[in-house]
């Protein structure tokens, strides 16, 4: 089987490379017509990340820019000295004051320079700062239904994946451009004080240097874009030959050797392209360099011929042939930065539209607060849908939930169970009908207040890469009575005991001295999360889905004896839970079919009592 051929299939576009076949499609004109906008965007952020050092960073470069030019007109005066009549000794005094001039000008150049690096390092750790508080700080609070639309999902991986990181990047590429841009001014004013003449000269001698670079770049775009279903799949590869999720079965199934072999061909098969991309890459260096040195041999003969003809004397000449030097690095560094610039700012713009969007999607700050309790939770005719979906997740649902009551919510997979639960605690809004603390309507309060008076014990918890104490008070500070009696309650003091370091255990083996739980002691941690919010409304969703029988039936004893005067909402699947429950409401389909206490239901043989029959018949 060793020999067997590979099937390399493949797999959807990365968001690393959303955007690479546009950089494949587009001509240099096509990105020097966005510079304006992408510049002055890299700038805005840069102006709020820090203004002082924005501002230090542009002034010195255009400084550097005067002190270039100035260096260059000096040199004038320094070969005008040196190429006079006379002993040499006297031609060496008169260029000593322009030779000062330009090496204050070098120095100073040379001094701007390094300032105006100081304060670019200064500004892109505080760009990428700016990005990525900006970015979690929307993402954060956006109402939770975004996370259920694929576009909004979309948008904030290609945001997170690329456009913060890129930020930075951005912003000195602008720089950069800006800073090349000067230099160009700059060498081309010179060449235009010496001589009009000599302007077309400096294109003639920095345009075949230019179109290989632009050409070069283009290569490596195309290219890589080509390369981007070979890179994923070997991507993917390392990742199951390296993590440790994947660790066992790879061991388990002696999978090493297969991996390997197609690691190994897809790493061979990147190889070759981009040794053909080194040879393609070389030719167009080598047709670029023969066309510079023939546009400098041109330069060369058109500088002799106007010597020659007595247009320009040589110090002009010569002074001509160091700016165009000086011109031709900085056009190189202009479409390099430029090119850098057009490629990276698709990703900023991913990250500036997805911001924008975020915006859109937060809640209201004008609302009021939240009630401080509540005698009774009411929800008229409920509709939800979510967002992509064409059928309603609820369809006109009415329940009602009085203070200190253990009411349970019943039903098949994908009736509608929590999603209620989130309506209920306002983590989602209703497309219609409203819900009701006494006489409130949760759409007028704010969010975050009514948050702080409900508690889920969700089945899918989050397994924090915090110590325990921080996995049960998510960061609270109700001191250690509050702490304990939590723990206790759901029994996580017993996990908690067994922990070499008590509450101060860090629960994630990935870092030093990291501890790792069963998933029965997590939901142990995420229970005592939940009583330790001491919430008007606590919510069990499958809050036993982890626990053996007898954990299970000593948590449901814990949460009755804790409801007393709390309110309790149970979703689970094992209904010998539930028939303690003040009032069961069965769902199937997004629709409340029916509601009563155990008893009631059972009557009524309908599917609440097919359901229990059902798991009752198993234990006879």
């Amino acid at each position: 089987m060793a020999d067997e051929p590979l099937e390399l299939g493949e797999i959807s576009l990365s968001d690393w490379h959303a955007h690479t076949d546009k950089m494949a499609e587009v001509g240099f004109l096509t990105i020097a017509r966005r510079l304006p906008s992408l510049i002055r965007q890299a700038m805005g952020m840069a102006w709020r990340a820090s203004p002082r050092d924005t501002l230090a960073t542009v002034s010195l470069n255009l400084l550097g820019g005067v002190f270039t030019a100035f260096g260059l007109l000096a040199t004038t005066g320094v070969l005008n000295a040196l190429f006079s009549e006379g002993p040499t000794p006297d031609r060496v005094r008169a260029a000593l004051p322009s030779l000062i001039l330009v090496a204050t000008a070098a120095a100073l150049r040379t001094a701007v320079t390094a300032g105006a690096g100081w304060a670019q390092a200064r500004l892109t750790p505080q760009v990428a700062r700016l990005t990525e508080e900006r970015l979690y700080g929307l993402t954060s609070r956006v109402e939770l239904v975004s996370y259920d639309d694929p576009a909004f999902h979309d948008s904030l991986q290609r945001a997170r994946l690329r456009g913060v990181s890129v930020a930075d990047t951005v912003v000195t590429s602008a720089i950069d451009v800006v800073t090349a841009a000067v230099g160009i001014a700059a060498v081309a004013g010179v060449l235009g004080v010496l001589h009009p003449v000599l302007l077309p000269l400096l294109l003639l001698a920095v345009l075949p240097d230019a179109w290989a670079a632009v050409r070069s770049a283009r290569m490596r775009y195309t290219t890589m874009f080509a390369l981007i279903p070979v890179i994923r799949r070997k991507w993917i590869t390392a990742d199951l030959l390296a993590e440790r999720d994947p660790a066992a079965e790879v061991r388990s199934f002696t999978m090493r050797g297969f991996l390997l072999r197609m690691y190994d061909a897809v790493a061979r098969a990147e190889q070759e392209v981009m040794l053909r991309l080194a040879r393609r890459q070389t030719v167009a260096k080598l047709v670029g360099e023969a066309l510079g040195g023939l546009g400098s041999g041109l330069v060369y003969v058109a500088l002799g011929i106007l010597l020659a003809l007595g247009a320009i004397p040589l110090a002009v000449a010569g002074t001509a042939v160091l700016a165009i030097r000086s011109g031709s690095q900085s056009l190189a560094n202009l479409m390099y930065a430029t090119n850098r610039l057009y490629e990276e700012g698709l990703y900023f713009t991913d990250f500036v539209e997805f911001c924008a969007d975020a915006e859109r999607r937060q809640p209201d700050p004008s609302r009021s607060p939240a009630p401080e309790r509540f005698e009774r939770i009411s929800a008229r005719d409920l509709t939800f849908t979510y967002p992509g979906s064409d059928e309603p997740a609820l369809r006109g649902v009415s329940v009602e939930i009085k203070r200190g009551e253990v009411i349970a919510f019943v039903g098949e997979n994908g009736s509608g169970k929590t999603t209620l639960a989130k309506i209920l605690s306002g983590l989602y809004e209703p497309d219609t009908g409203s819900v009701l603390w006494d006489d409130v309507d949760l759409r007028l309060v704010s969010p975050e207040d009514l948050r702080l008076r409900t508690a889920v014990i969700a089945q899918d918890h989050t397994r924090w890469p915090l110590n325990a104490r921080y996995n049960i008070t998510m960061g609270t500070g109700k001191g250690e009575p509050a702490l304990h009696a939590a723990a206790a309650v759901a029994g996580a003091d017993e996990v908690i005991a067994e922990l070499p370091h008590g509450y101060r255990t860090l629960l994630d083996r990935r870092f030093k001295d990291g501890h790792e739980l069963s998933g029965g002691q997590w939901q142990r941690i995420a229970v005592a999360r939940g009583f330790h919010r001491d919430a008007q409304l606590l919510i069990c969703d499958e809050p036993t889905a982890a626990l053996d029988a007898r954990a299970e039936h000593a948590l449901f004893e814990r949460i009755r004896h804790h409801s007393d005067g709390r309110t309790v909402l149970l979703i689970t699947h094992r209904l010998a839970s539930v028939r303690y429950a003040d009032r069961i409401y069965v769902l199937r389909h997004g629709e409340v079919t029916e509601q009563g206490d155990h008893e009631t239901l059972m009557t009524l043989d309908g599917l609440y009592a097919e359901l229990y029959t059902l798991q009752a018949s198993a234990y006879r």
